[in-house]
């Protein structure tokens, strides 16, 4: 049975990424980290020994995840410039990977600082893509993670 889904699952994939890249509107852009919880005494983001994850919400829409290296902006901007439109609104955390955005001719782009408690001004959130990171938590809890080969 798991390797119907299996299947399934590739076939999905598949089809996901011959979709054109999302045109117009209105794009939320975040990374995340996978893996055991927090190490205590561990300074930094806790990411070490996760995998991050890069993930891009069309509002209304759909989701594109992809598992990265590192979130340099080396890695990142060939993943945003292969699947936005720069004639998108986009919208950020203060992470420093997405100061370049505007160099790259993403001429709207907003960000939001959580360090500073901005969580939501008006339509300048990512809310989105914070709540879709936070369900596929909860979704991997229960079957205990992913195996590396899927």
């Amino acid at each position: 049975m798991n390797n119907i889904f299996g299947k399934l699952r590739e076939r999905i994939a598949e089809i996901c990424e011959a979709e054109s890249p999302f045109e117009n509107g209105e794009i939320e852009l975040d990374e995340s980290y996978f893996g055991a919880r927090r190490v205590r005494g561990k300074r930094g983001r806790g990411a070490q020994g996760k995998t991050p994850v890069f993930g891009i919400l069309k509002r209304n829409d759909k989701v594109y995840t992809q598992i990265v290296k590192r979130c340099s902006i080396s890695e990142l901007m060939p993943i945003i410039q292969g699947r936005t439109d720069t004639n998108s609104v986009v919208y950020t955390d203060g992470f420093k990977t997405y100061d370049g955005l505007v160099n790259y001719g993403y001429k709207r782009h907003y960000r939001v600082y959580h360090g500073d408690n901005g969580f939501a001004i008006g339509s300048n959130h990512i809310n989105g893509i914070e709540n879709f990171w936070g369900l596929c938590k909860v979704r991997l809890a229960k079957f205990r993670g992913m195996n590396k080969k899927t």
